[in-house]
C-alpha cells in the first residue's frame, strides 16, 4: 500500500545534512488545509535544561521571497479603472 497524505498531518525527520547551527535540526513536510508546507524544526533548551521544539512552516508553492507566502495578485491601471464603484 503506497502512502497516502492525510489532511492536518505532516512528517518531520532528522536533518542530516546540516552544516550550521541556524539550519533546522529536523525537516519535513505536512498539509494542511488541502495546501502542502515544508515544516523546519530547531531543538532548543530553556533554563530549566528541558528540550524542546521550535518550528517554521513555508508553503511548497508559496514565494521564498514572501516567506512563503503566494504573492499578492496586482491589478493594472486599466483594470481598476474598470471597477463598478458606486460614486
Amino acid at each position: 500500500m503506497a502512502y497516502e497524505k492525510r489532511d492536518n498531518t505532516g512528517a518531520m525527520f532528522k536533518n542530516n545534512r546540516k552544516e550550521t547551527d541556524k539550519q533546522p535540526n529536523l525537516t519535513g513536510n505536512a498539509m494542511i488545509d488541502g495546501v502542502e508546507y515544508w515544516v523546519s524544526g530547531w531543538t532548543k533548551v530553556d533554563k530549566n535544561n528541558e528540550k524542546w521544539i521550535s518550528f517554521a512552516v513555508t508553503r511548497k508553492d508559496g514565494d521564498m521571497a514572501t516567506g512563503g507566502r503566494p504573492a499578492p495578485s496586482r491589478q493594472s491601471a486599466a483594470e481598476l479603472a474598470d471597477d463598478d464603484l458606486p460614486f
